[in-house]
């Protein structure tokens, strides 16, 4: 595993630092965004952005967390700003129902969402329940994209979003509960 660069060295502009520090991250990072967004085109572009703040305030980064935290924090808020963004604009992008399935109507998927860490053979369960993550209130979803799809530590997603461990707790619960319903009918009728 690559080492994280020093801090020092990112704050005086060092190129080579810093590309280190892109080559460390940019594949977790745009997996986060990929989980939260569920559009890998917007996924990308955030990710370019998220690097481009790092770049630009990475003298503000005081090293009361790990500079991962920090890293995610970003992420995350440049997320939740770019989902902000587009539930302003009115929708014009291309969904599908399952055809095949009878929760259509709780359940979208959108036509371009491929997550990386999915199996060929899993795509179409994966595509139902990304669809219904995206679906979760936007604190559960963040705080059950970190968790399950990026392997991040409750204590570290609570540093991330800057709440209570016991918060992220309770998002996560409530979210395993929410994707339950959503998605109860469909494992009823298709996986027995």
């Amino acid at each position: 595993m690559t080492e994280i660069p020093e801090i020092k060295n990112l704050v005086k502009g060092d190129e080579r630092a810093f590309r280190q520090l892109i080559d460390l991250f940019s594949d977790k990072v745009f997996n986060l965004s990929l989980g939260i967004l569920q559009d890998q085109q917007d996924a990308q572009d955030v990710t370019q952005e998220i690097f481009t703040t790092i770049f630009l305030s990475i003298g503000q980064f005081k090293g009361d967390s790990k500079l991962s935290t920090w890293i995610y924090r970003i992420a995350v808020n440049k997320c939740r700003e770019h989902i902000r963004k587009r539930s302003r604009k009115k929708r014009f992008g291309f969904q599908t129902t399952l055809e095949n399935t009878e929760i259509g109507s709780a359940v979208s998927l959108k036509a371009n969402f491929f997550h990386p860490g999915i199996e060929l053979e899993e795509k179409e369960r994966a595509a139902i329940l990304f669809a219904a993550i995206d679906k979760l209130p936007e604190n559960q979803k963040v705080a059950f994209s970190m968790h399950k799809l990026e392997g991040i530590p409750y204590e570290e997603i609570a540093s991330i979003m800057e709440v209570s461990l016991s918060s992220v707790e309770s998002l996560i619960f409530r979210a395993r509960q929410n994707l339950r319903k959503l998605l109860e009918d469909y494992y009823e009728k298709n996986e027995r």
